[in-house]
């Protein structure tokens, strides 16, 4: 069976969302009126064309046969080399780059479309583009003129690629555990030594040099994550003129062998007095590397969009063509898709890939503004909520997927297989969901005693008056469910408040970071139905709504009890 390599980028969508989903155009307040929501949805069409034809094709190339490990160098799947170029010489990684680091500056609604895109068409080489971005961003936040002139321009070009090194063998989610150690050279570098697990595409053989992020330890430096230091450790020497070297003292022991993703290279990487430059203050470390994390976290709610519509579109291409069993109400003749609960499945699969969608169209949008209009705590507190309740739904979606598939979806040639073993990472890399929660509940929500959840639960207030204006059946019944919805909200944000910083408020962490999740993909749905006009896609937005409200909103009821429950045993 030749698995179905097509992919069709979803330009309409992001259209309706930079220039009336949210009531304006995003994308020329964000830029002033440099750019408009139109010249936005014509860089996405731009990029799903090249997705789609570059791209998309080497997915299930990649998936079978994966990168090597091949005398202590990794050798990447074929046609991956030659993609990237393409990637470098058509200027993506450049036009993403913020303009202080000498990118092109898109705003961040741009490239929350253009990271589900890169994910959609091959998620496996769009994490090589996702941590060279991050890396762009911490080196652009943090390093000094020498280090910005000697890595960022490379980076930013995208001749070099970055990677971010934080896990070692006896320190995952704690990172005070780090032991890789850096002792500062007479001529001012530093000799890094120790052994990083996890290092996402640590080596490869598609650009001439990979720039290692790294945390690591100093003598004499304070116990506990205070006293990690961010160094720099380049895969190869680069002189000061820019020019390459030798071979830095960092090699590959080894590469994981993984459920999905597999052509994306996942090293243990070994340091052994490799040399290194400081990036920003000693002992600074963590907040220099949480600015790459951020941006990779935000990262995965793209990622896990891109999964899902990939998976959401072989579905529905295999729905519209199978034909099997007696369809009620229907010709004998009818495909699958016409079955009540396939049809159910693919609307499930399609509302929650829009909410996935429309939430990382408003995020960016809130860390476009987060300067002048004051928007970066809610900015902030939507990232672990975006990080974990998408990829959490992503696995909801690309099950589906098989499950419309029937049993060939458990057959790997059909190909719908591999975006649920992709996606199965999601909710684990970059902080786990449970991680995502601490910091929800702990920095987000206690810290500021609600606030800022308060603010957000307003704003939805507001668009439940808007959707009580338009008078639509579709409009009222979405009025009516997200009301109530965001009532039982606030019921559980004060039922966490009363917990304090106690075991039962981070026991319903994760359960709260789903209803926040499933609210705001119903939010976002509202506004849709509030700004939907009548073009063609206007019936499809409002069936997506009125199923998401009747189907995955109540979940919020669930969760809230959840919560109100706290830690039980």
């Amino acid at each position: 069976m030749v698995v179905d390599s097509t992919y069709e980028p979803p330009v309409s969508d992001y259209a309706f969302l930079y220039g009336e989903a949210f009531g304006l155009d995003l994308v020329a307040r964000a830029t002033g009126g440099e750019l408009t929501a139109q010249d936005a949805a014509e860089i996405i069409a731009g990029a799903g064309e090249f997705a789609a034809s570059v791209l998309a094709p080497l997915e299930t190339v990649g998936d079978r046969q994966g990168a090597q490990l091949v005398d202590g160098e990794v050798r990447m799947p074929e046609g991956f080399a030659d993609a990237y170029r393409a990637f470098v010489e058509a200027g993506w990684i450049t036009a993403e780059a913020p303009l202080s680091a000498g990118g092109d500056g898109l705003p961040g609604v741009v490239r929350a479309g253009l990271g589900e895109l890169w994910n959609a068409s091959n998620a496996a080489f769009a994490l090589c583009w996702l941590l060279t971005a991050g890396q762009i961003h911490a080196l652009d936040a943090a390093a000094s003129d020498e280090l910005r002139e000697k890595f960022l321009t490379k980076l930013v070009s995208g001749e070099w690629t970055g990677t971010m090194n934080l896990t070692e063998p006896e320190a995952g989610t704690d990172l005070g555990a780090i032991r890789t150690m850096a002792t500062q050279r007479d001529d001012g570098t530093w000799g890094v030594s120790g052994q990083k697990i996890f290092i996402t595409w640590g080596d490869h053989d598609i650009a001439e040099n990979i720039v290692h992020l790294v945390l690591a330890r100093t003598p004499g430096a304070p116990d506990g994550a205070k006293g990690l230091s961010l160094f720099v450790v380049p895969r190869i020497l680069v002189g000061d003129d820019g020019s390459l070297g030798e071979r830095n003292a960092v090699s590959t022991v080894a590469i994981e062998h993984k459920l999905g993703i597999h052509a994306s290279p996942t090293c243990v990487l070994a340091y052994e007095d490799a040399t290194g430059y400081l990036v920003g203050d000693l002992h600074g470390g963590l907040a220099g590397m949480f600015v790459m994390m951020n941006s990779a976290r935000t990262g995965m709610g793209y990622q896990a969009t891109g999964i899902s519509d990939r998976a959401y579109q072989q579905a529905a291409a295999y729905a519209a063509e199978r034909k099997q069993g007696a369809v009620i109400d229907r010709p004998g003749s009818a495909p699958i898709a016409e079955h009540p609960d396939v049809k159910r499945l693919l609307l499930s699969m399609s509302s929650r890939i829009f909410a996935m969608r429309a939430l990382g169209v408003l995020v960016g949008d809130l860390f476009d503004r987060a300067e002048s209009d004051g928007t970066h705590a809610l900015a902030e507190f939507f990232v672990p909520v975006l990080k974990g309740w998408a990829t959490e739904d992503a696995l909801l979606v690309t099950s589906d997927a098989i499950q419309v598939h029937g049993g060939m979806g458990f057959i790997e040639e059909t190909g719908v297989a591999q975006h649920y073993r992709d996606a199965r990472i999601m909710p684990i890399y970059e902080g786990t969901t449970a991680i995502q929660a601490n910091d929800l509940i702990g920095r987000k929500v206690l810290r500021d005693n609600g606030a800022t959840a308060q603010a957000l639960f307003n704003q939805i207030d507001e668009t439940v008056a808007a959707l009580r204006a338009g008078g639509t059946p579709v409009a009222e019944r979405t009025a009516e469910r997200l009301a109530r919805a965001v009532d039982a909200a606030r019921g559980a944000t004060d039922a966490l408040l009363g917990f304090g910083p106690s075991r039962h408020a981070y026991a319903a962490g994760v359960p709260y970071l789903m209803l926040l999740g499933t609210l705001a993909g119903g939010w976002m749905h509202a506004l849709a139905v509030v700004a939907v006009g009548t073009g063609d896609d206007a019936a499809g937005r409002l069936a997506n709504a009125d199923f998401y409200g009747a189907h995955h909103l109540p979940r919020v009821h669930s969760l809230a009890e959840t919560v109100a429950a706290g830690e039980i045993g």
